[in-house]
């Protein structure tokens, strides 16, 4: 059992909010996951992308920042957490990736794009949301989960979102049943998984189907065919939002809209303090359709 929430914000004047908002509804779904969290935000790009960084070999993020401000000829801001670090650079992304690979191939990426930021830790999505200072964050959406281990285990790298390319973000309440055949495929078109969890293995076939040209919706509907169990999938990207339920839909799922928002949930409690979700249209997802929302 897990929980995940999302928020995708219409209106600019509410992007200050973002974090805020995000905080209270992961908070809600403590319950459903107690091992580990995370959230997944995208702000408005500003020609710079940004690099999610993880590392648990004490690194000297103003250091690394500042090396790799002149060997790519362009400033990198850095903002770090103590073993965790957001990047945010004009340079060329996959110079930067090349450059984090060869500079300190033990610190892990765990979400790059021009409006992604990534946060994942083990612990309470309280705990974590005030170390990572989430509630101050801003942007026009953003997906949250809190994860109750029943297939992996409970580290930081196996906890959600997973960003499988540049400006893409996946969370997941379910699990799979052939993941190791999906996976085994997946390496056959050179596409590797970092874990062994199952949802890393849907966020990176989502994500190869896009890189291979299909559109978001075409790329869930793939999921359909090709990945077993049950499932709600959380996902998004620069400019979208999308949700998806398995064909048996038994995992909870609860979507309310206003003129201002789309809000998700895996309890309606987690909606309740939204501004306006009294005048909201909420409605529950149906079995294997695909809904989708673009700024």
């Amino acid at each position: 059992m897990c929980g995940i929430v999302g928020l995708h914000l219409k209106r600019p004047e509410l992007y200050p909010r973002l974090g805020a908002l995000l905080t209270v509804m992961l908070d809600c779904m403590s319950s459903r996951g107690p091992d580990s969290a995370g959230v997944a935000l995208h702000r408005p790009p500003d020609g710079r992308s940004r690099f999610s960084l993880r590392g648990d070999t004490g690194v000297d993020w103003e250091t690394l920042g500042s090396r790799m401000a002149v060997e790519l000829g362009a400033p990198v801001d850095v903002e770090q957490f103590g073993d965790a670090a957001l990047l945010a650079s004009a340079a060329a992304e996959n110079a930067v990736l090349a450059m984090l690979a060869d500079a300190v191939p033990d610190v892990a990426v765990v979400g790059y794009g021009p409006t992604l930021e990534v946060v994942k830790d083990v612990g309470l999505p309280r705990e974590i949301c005030a170390h990572y200072g989430i509630a101050q964050r801003s942007g026009f959406q953003g997906i949250g989960h809190t994860r109750m281990a029943t297939e992996s285990a409970v580290t930081t790298e196996h906890s959600h979102p997973f960003a499988p390319r540049a400006d893409m973000a996946l969370v997941h309440n379910g699990s799979f049943s052939n993941p190791a055949t999906v996976r085994r495929r997946l390496e056959r078109e050179g596409i590797q998984c970092i874990t062994d969890n199952d949802t890393e293995v849907a966020a990176r076939f989502v994500g190869h189907q896009v890189a291979s040209g299909a559109d978001l919706s075409d790329a869930l509907r793939m999921v359909l065919k090709e990945l077993d169990g049950f499932f709600t999938l959380l996902v998004t990207t620069g400019t979208q939002f999308a949700v998806m339920r398995d064909s048996f839909a038994c995992k909870p799922a609860v979507i309310a809209e206003t003129d201002d928002y789309v809000a998700f949930a895996s309890e309606y409690h987690a909606l309740a303090d939204l501004p306006g979700v009294g005048d909201a249209t909420v409605f529950e997802p149906v079995p294997e359709e695909v809904y989708t929302w673009s700024r």
